[in-house]
């Protein structure tokens, strides 16, 4: 199987998917396609449904470079939108949107995608971020991919920023993590080892005609081999640029101690799948609010204080990338709450989902 895990490493890539919401209603437009005209082509893509957009970055170097190249496409799309009498949020989900109002997007891969997973596909009007991590190994991609498993439900805990859906208070924290549960292939991967044991288990799936590709593995932290990166998917889409950045910025820590480990030899823990899945459960139910099963000794710990243990562990991995500023978002989600919590709070005021929809948009400007 062909790969690009040539390096440089630690590298950094990001992903965001946005809302196309109407100026003075807030309710999800169906524009992709006027936003789309002198749009750069790599830079601004549709998804799924035509009100959604998604911007991405390079890969940089660096997190500061990605913080000037996404702060850049926000404030782009933002005006472009304004032209159109439209403007962009951004959250995992749209607090009052329904899926029946939505349209598919026009492409093949999209037409085909309903066609193969039909209602699952239709309904699934949800908003993520990727964060993509270089890596010059495919052996050595595939420890960290294998590594970063456990750490999936604090990123949850701390991306969560869909406490709506269908103008309905759900009383989860993560509301598009059991809507997108819904795919196949998706969630917690299984480790697979080696490259090699990577490469045979897609090559089955394709030659089996299960799937197209690799990319239709829609795990929440996986390898990209034709981009040389690790991909992590499991965070809610952050209303504020910042938070984006501070999430990046924890992955690519988590990365680097992982690739370090690699190197050194450091064997990998092995701890039952269930209770990986059941944190994550734990993490889109409760956020920060809740507590973990801290794995190696088995007992429920606060979601804070293991997030807390995690960022103090991996800052100086943040320091030597030159990402200790973009990190300190992270402290600012632990002692403020994250962007689900912050939702909750403006919905409690006057129990109005436009008032929150409005506070999205505002924040969503860099």
């Amino acid at each position: 199987m062909e790969h690009a895990f040539r390096g440089p490493n630690y590298t950094v890539g990001i992903e965001e998917e946005l809302m196309i919401v109407d100026r003075e209603s807030y309710a999800l437009v169906n524009a992709i396609e006027e936003l789309l005209v002198d749009a750069p082509s790599d830079d601004v893509k549709p998804e799924l449904m035509e009100s959604v957009l998604e911007v991405a970055t390079k890969p940089c170097p660096d997190l500061p470079t990605a913080r000037e190249q996404l702060v850049q496409l926000r404030r782009q799309v933002l005006a472009h939108a304004a032209g159109q009498d439209l403007t962009i949020g951004a959250a995992g989900t749209h607090p009052f949107a329904m899926w029946e109002d939505q349209r598919i997007v026009a492409r093949d891969r999209y037409r085909d995608l309903v066609n193969a997973l039909r209602f699952v596909a239709r309904q699934e009007l949800i908003f993520g971020m990727h964060v993509h991590v270089g890596l010059d190994d495919p052996d050595k991609a595939i420890h960290v991919a294998d590594g970063m498993r456990v750490h999936m439900p604090v990123l949850l805990a701390l991306s969560a920023n869909s406490p709506f859906w269908r103008a309905d208070a759900t009383g989860l924290l993560s509301t598009r993590t059991p809507i997108f549960r819904a795919f196949p292939r998706v969630g917690i991967p299984p480790a697979y080892r080696t490259w090699d044991h990577y490469a045979e288990s897609i090559e089955f799936m394709v030659s089996s005609g299960v799937m197209a590709d690799y990319t239709y593995l829609w795990y929440d932290i996986r390898p990209h081999p034709r981009l040389g990166t690790v991909e992590v998917r499991v965070c809610d889409q952050q209303t504020r640029v910042e938070h984006t950045l501070a999430l990046a910025a924890l992955i690519q820590a988590m990365v680097r101690e992982l690739a370090e480990h690699f190197t050194e030899g450091v064997a990998l823990s092995d701890y039952p799948y269930a209770m990986l899945d059941e944190n994550k459960w734990l993490a889109a139910r409760h956020g920060l609010d809740g507590e973990l099963v801290d794995l190696p000794s088995e007992e429920r710990i606060s979601t804070r204080q293991l997030a807390r243990r995690l960022v103090d562990r991996l800052r100086p991995h943040a320091q030597d990338l030159g990402a200790e500023g973009e990190l300190e978002g992270v402290v600012d989600l632990l002692q403020r709450g994250n962007g689900a919590t912050r939702q909750l709070e403006i919905f409690e005021t006057n129990g109005d989902l436009g008032e929150v929809m409005a506070e999205i948009v505002a924040a969503t400007a860099p």
